[in-house]
């Protein structure tokens, strides 16, 4: 099978619709709906460690949650404070990544990726509202991993099947889908840190439900524009891989621990990096304290800033050289901005003294590490999207997510080492995986990228 058949094909209104941003209305729709679960998302995971660390986990109040202080000794070895909140985090954050392969087989092969996302997005809403009540805790967890397996992989197949396998639009269709996470990135700490760290834990994650109810409902609003993708109707012959697709497969099974290695950093923002911030930076301006949380709008934005700005600058450089990289050699170069990232909080803990941290060695770190990030995440979803077989391409989108789950699941593992160690070597740490993600990187590129386009009539997106 080629390249040109390994993509879903689904029946959407207009492949040729240019109405939002030149691209179709559907984009417009998933973009937002996205923006809504992301929202919900980054609200949760802003707050997690800070609510834990700082509430949930102290004495008196974990053994007023249902099923915690069990796992606490039976699963966690006795872990308290900073070092369990770190493992829980790992956990979660990993987990979440986990189940989209599940939900991602349950929509190709039973009930279809329309029904995935509508109870996904259900199931979520619900974990967000469960989180309200502390003693739900546990439940709450469990309900947010359910849905984000139904609803993650999912929605980003939809993106890829809105285009035909030869439109040059695919590529920043998902710079645009992750320009919309982004923002969502940006405004959850402002509103649901805000209200988490300044109102009440409880208000911070009830935004986060209310702001998923209303991305469930857009999602149904836009149905017309957006592909069926019913699954197979029974009796109905289901479509088979080829044997050029398992190349492909395997190739891109390769990618995924390259990846996780790679984002060690990244992912540890949400962990460490904001009880590091929580108790050493200076967050006091004119005497007021700001949240926290507000350190991942930081982050947001500049992701943000930078996702445009890399697009444009490789826009600007293939129209003035007509070469840029490809997706392998944009990651590597992503890869260097990484490395440079963590040496600055590297250099922030080793410059620190007796005085609290200035904001000049983290803004730079987030500056860097997104100009990473804008290198690395769009153009390695799409590669996967592109490459993936017809037949199992939600699937292999939820294999694309086992990179987050590898990477949050070491963050849990190496954030329980925080509180032990010196501060300058835990991030000696994280740079050092950001090198071995770049080795990988260079390594993979030499060796296996070939089988991941040798039956394609085309060149991998740039």
């Amino acid at each position: 099978m080629s390249i040109a058949e390994a993509t879903p094909d689904f029946e959407v209104e207009d492949r040729n619709d240019r109405a939002f941003l030149g691209h179709p209305k559907g984009l417009g729709y998933l973009a937002f709906v996205e923006g809504c679960e992301r929202f919900s998302y980054y609200s949760m995971q802003t707050l997690l460690t800070l609510y834990m660390v700082n509430y949930l986990l102290l004495p008196g109040r974990l053994e007023n949650v249902v099923g915690l202080e069990w796992l606490r000794v039976n699963y966690y070895d006795g872990l308290s404070g900073q070092p369990l909140s770190s493992a829980i985090f790992g956990d979660y954050t990993s987990l979440v990544y986990l189940t989209p392969i599940i939900g991602g087989i349950i929509a190709d092969r039973f009930i279809g990726r329309r029904a995935a996302l509508i109870a996904g997005g259900a199931i979520m809403a619900l974990g967000h509202f469960l989180m309200a009540f502390e003693h739900m805790f546990v439940f709450a967890l469990i309900s947010l991993i359910v849905g984000v397996g139904l609803f993650k992989g999912n929605i980003a197949s939809q993106v890829g099947a809105l285009y035909k396998e030869t439109d040059l639009r695919r590529a920043m269709a998902f710079q645009i889908f992750y320009i919309a996470i982004n923002v969502s990135v940006i405004i959850a700490p402002l509103v649901s840190g805000t209200l988490g760290e300044k109102v009440g834990w409880h208000w911070g994650f009830g935004c986060a439900g209310v702001v998923m109810v209303a991305g469930l409902l857009l999602f149904l609003a836009g149905q017309r524009y957006l592909p069926d993708n019913a699954p197979p109707k029974k009796g109905q012959p289901r479509e088979k891989m080829g044997p050029g697709d398992w190349p492909r497969v395997f190739a891109l099974v390769l990618l995924v621990p390259a990846m996780a290695i790679g984002l060690l950093t990244n992912q540890q923002i949400f962990n460490a990096y904001l009880v590091w911030a929580d108790q050493q930076f200076q967050l006091t301006f004119f005497g007021t304290t700001l949240p926290t949380s507000w350190m991942i709008t930081i982050d947001a934005a500049l992701s943000f800033s930078m996702l445009v700005a890399v697009a444009a600058f490789w826009k600007w450089k293939a129209t003035k050289t007509g070469t840029e990289p490809d997706e392998l050699g944009k990651m590597i170069i992503g890869s260097f901005f990484t490395i440079a990232g963590g040496l600055c909080l590297y250099m922030a803990a080793l410059t620190q003294g007796s005085a609290k941290i200035g904001l000049f060695w983290p803004v730079m770190f987030h500056l860097l590490n997104s100009i990473g990030f804008a290198h690395i995440l769009p153009v390695s979803l799409a590669l996967f999207s592109k490459i993936a077989p017809r037949a199992i391409n939600a699937t292999v989108i939820g294999i694309y997510y086992l990179a987050f789950f590898l990477a949050n699941k070491i963050v849990g593992y190496v954030g329980e080492w925080f509180s032990s160690m010196p501060t300058t070597t835990f991030w000696l740490i994280h740079v050092a995986s950001a090198v071995v993600g770049l080795i990988a990187f260079v390594l993979f590129k030499m060796v296996v990228a070939s089988r991941m386009t040798q039956s394609g009539e085309e060149p991998a997106l740039a």
